[in-house]
């Protein structure tokens, strides 16, 4: 099919959901996709911070060919060895306090699941949330998404959430003591991606441990973007020194398979019985053997030691331009801010043979290449960026 014919199928059998960038893709290698006509893209969005190792990795694809080969699916109802060894591998590269795991397809789904176990830890009900933080759309995670657009036509439904300013720990001490110690849980993003790739300082994240430690509240770290190494460290926990409860991951788990994650502290795991949570499809064959494939391909490539270069080489490479006004993340989660609207500069880098993400801060591009982009590719994207500059500069 044509790209125009793509377009007019998807528009009359599917319900509207995003506003589609006006290509229909069709094959991916590394860094690059192509459309159905064959023209190639640099991609530094990765399907919205999916292809940590770019697209189709040989080591995922073969992985997947053979266990589809072998048994494409059975549940939770019975053990599997391609489970058992991804949640070994999963639970080793896990921060040392992290115990288990709970498997789940999608972030909204993990962000539930962590909701519900600290609420049934703590026996408590209401949660904090961040200002400007994205959870998931499913109503339990859609109650602590912050921005009002995708909370509005449910509001009657949803359960409470306390939402507070990002980055200040009175807010919070606030909350708690206002609520007579009913916070269940303090969840967050520690870099909120959707809202311009704002990170939170770790002095921050600290208080945050003490206060919930102090009111019987646990820390939920959401990692569904910034986990599995793409900041440079398995958990951006490790690198920010705090220690969260409950942290969630998805997006890179599994490398474009569906597949997320409830990482779990023991002290939480060890009250958890049997039919506490569920899921027919969670922990999948399929999704695992992606997933252990995607672990063991980050280990033996040593590829979160690639983040920190790659940033600091995009950040060089874009800091002088008069158009930008700051270039800041971590890794491959990378936040480009500028003078100027973002939307007309991603449809001309889209022209260009690039594509970035937007953020709700209309004004910043998000980068989210994958952690084996060569060095080449970041300078192919740089010259790009420059076309790109000079044709909105022409159109303005």
């Amino acid at each position: 099919m044509t790209t125009p014919e793509t377009i007019r199928l998807e528009d009359a059998y599917q319900i509207p959901t995003y506003n589609k960038m006006p290509v229909a893709l069709e094959r991916g290698e590394g860094c690059y996709v192509w459309d159905v006509e064959g023209r190639k893209y640099l991609d530094f969005y990765g399907g919205h911070c999916v292809a940590l190792l770019g697209h189709c990795p040989p080591p995922v694809v073969e992985a997947v060919q053979e266990q589809a080969a072998r048994l494409v699916f059975y549940s939770n109802a019975a053990h599997s060895p391609v489970r058992a060894r991804a949640a070994e591998r999963l639970v080793q590269m896990a921060p040392a306090s992290m115990a288990q795991t709970f498997f789940c397809n999608s972030g909204s789904e993990a962000n539930e699941t962590a909701l519900k176990l600290a609420r049934t830890f703590t026996g408590k009900s209401s949660v904090v949330a961040m200002e400007g933080g994205f959870h998931g759309r499913t109503l339990g995670a859609l109650a602590t998404t912050h921005a009002e657009k995708y909370r509005r036509p449910y509001a009657d439904v949803l359960p409470d959430t306390h939402f507070v300013p990002f980055g200040d720990t009175a807010a919070v001490a606030d909350v708690l003591g206002e609520t007579n110690d009913d916070v269940a849980a303090v969840l967050l993003e520690p870099i909120q991606s959707i809202a311009g790739v704002r990170e939170a300082a770790p002095t921050y994240l600290r208080e945050l441990r003490a206060l919930c430690d102090a009111h019987g509240a646990a820390l939920i770290f959401d990692e569904v973007q910034t986990g599995v190494g793409r900041t440079g460290t398995f958990s951006i926990s490790e690198a920010l020194g705090a220690r969260p409860d409950l942290i969630t991951m998805a997006k890179s788990l599994g490398a474009g398979m569906p597949v997320s994650t409830v990482l779990v502290s023991e002290e939480i795991a060890a009250t958890v019985e049997p039919g506490d949570q569920g899921s027919t499809f969670g922990g999948g064959m399929m999704a695992m053997a992606a997933l252990d494939a995607t672990l063991r391909t980050i280990e033996e490539n040593d590829l979160m030691a690639r983040a920190a270069p790659l940033f600091s080489r995009l950040e060089a490479a874009l800091a002088p331009r008069d158009a930008v006004r700051d270039v800041r993340g971590r890794g491959c989660l990378i936040g480009v801010e500028l003078h100027q609207p973002a939307a007309p500069l991603r449809a001309a880098l889209r022209e260009e043979g690039v594509l970035v993400g937007g953020a709700n801060s209309p004004r910043v591009l998000r980068l989210m290449p994958p952690l084996t982009t060569p060095d080449v590719a970041v300078d192919t994207f740089a010259d790009a960026f420059d076309r790109a500059l000079a044709k909105t500069k022409q159109k303005a």
